[in-house]
């Protein structure tokens, strides 16, 4: 399997292949996965404060950041605020502006855009993996192709995505994008999904919610215990890669199947040929629900309280890195 890497906020795709460099080794060590890293557009200072913390520049977004600086991490403040035992979609419910907020929507759809051009620029490609923002578009993309199977039967070029640290995909709606949360729109996402998060983060809720807009037959859950991190110690990554070659290998397995079926037709009859190979074609690239469980590993949580985005680190995302693993 190929993924497509797609970094956080104030990132690169030069930094965040030295980030998820100990995962991208270990399963390109058994097998299992190539890796090709992209990089949003807009190029970007760090918040006051943090400038040595998100690692060389330069640094990127995918959405273009709003005028000013303000304050970067306000959200991750509000949060510890919240009422307990409110459920993930009612908690960032309570950061929506009680009035509408302009926002220029074309940067949005572009940053898509050049997405899906990376991804059919690389025929190679059938995985995603997203942390953080970059999560988010990688949610986005999933429910996009979800939608365009859904109404128009366009094959799906994404067989599997992981999401670090993630969020609910946005999807168009009128003139705009409104983010699909589960407890209104059901499920935005019908393909095998894995889930990784940290007990710790403060902005866990987000990553729930997300699970939560993904098919409950195919999606799985993974603690690591830590905060708004990609786990690089050698416990979590090996236990990843024990449960990921699991999937990756039954989602190889299908898409062998489909294709042994997209190439083989009947000798005999040449317009039953025809219709199984346009039977065949309606169901390209689909996965089977057959063998998934919704229900994920946990590793060992750390019981420090305290520990929050100050414990996301680049881990020496500074150091000399690749754009291809």
């Amino acid at each position: 399997m190929r993924f497509l890497c797609l970094p956080g906020a104030y990132g690169s795709a030069k930094n965040f292949s030295v980030q998820l460099g100990p995962f991208a080794k270990h399963m390109e060590d058994r097998g299992l996965a190539t890796f090709v890293f992209t990089q949003g557009v807009h190029e970007v200072e760090p918040p006051l404060g943090w400038e040595n913390y998100f690692g060389s520049r330069p640094l990127y977004r995918f959405l273009e950041a709003a005028g000013g600086t303000g304050d970067a991490f306000e959200v991750v403040r509000r949060v510890r605020h919240i009422p307990r035992g409110l459920s993930p979609e009612a908690t960032l419910r309570l950061f929506k502006p009680p009035r509408p907020v302009e926002f220029d929507w074309s940067t949005f759809r572009k940053a898509l855009n050049h997405i899906f051009e990376t991804i059919e620029a690389d025929p190679e490609i059938d995985g995603l993996i997203g942390y953080s923002e970059g999560a988010m578009m990688a949610a986005s993309i999933c429910a996009e192709e979800s939608r365009r199977w859904e109404e128009k039967g366009i094959p799906r070029r994404i067989k599997f995505a992981i999401f670090f640290a993630g969020t609910p995909p946005l999807v168009a709606e009128g003139d705009g994008f409104v983010a699909r949360l589960a407890d209104e729109h059901g499920t935005s996402i019908s393909i095998p999904t894995f889930h990784v998060f940290g007990s710790n983060d403060p902005l866990v809720y987000s990553s729930v919610a997300l699970y939560n807009a993904c098919d409950q037959d195919l999606a799985q859950l993974y603690d690591h215990g830590l905060g708004h991190l990609v786990p690089r110690d050698a416990d979590n990554v090996e236990q990843l890669g024990d449960v990921l070659a699991d999937v990756i290998t039954r989602i190889n397995k299908e898409s062998e199947k489909d294709k042994d079926k997209a190439t083989s037709s009947p000798v005999a009859n040449a317009a039953a040929s025809a219709a199984e190979i346009e039977s065949v074609s309606a169901s390209d690239t689909e996965p089977s629900a057959d063998g998934y469980s919704a229900t994920g590993p946990s590793s060992a949580t750390s019981s420090d309280e305290s520990s929050d985005l100050d414990s996301r680190s680049s881990h020496g995302v500074g150091s000399e890195g690749i754009a291809k693993v």
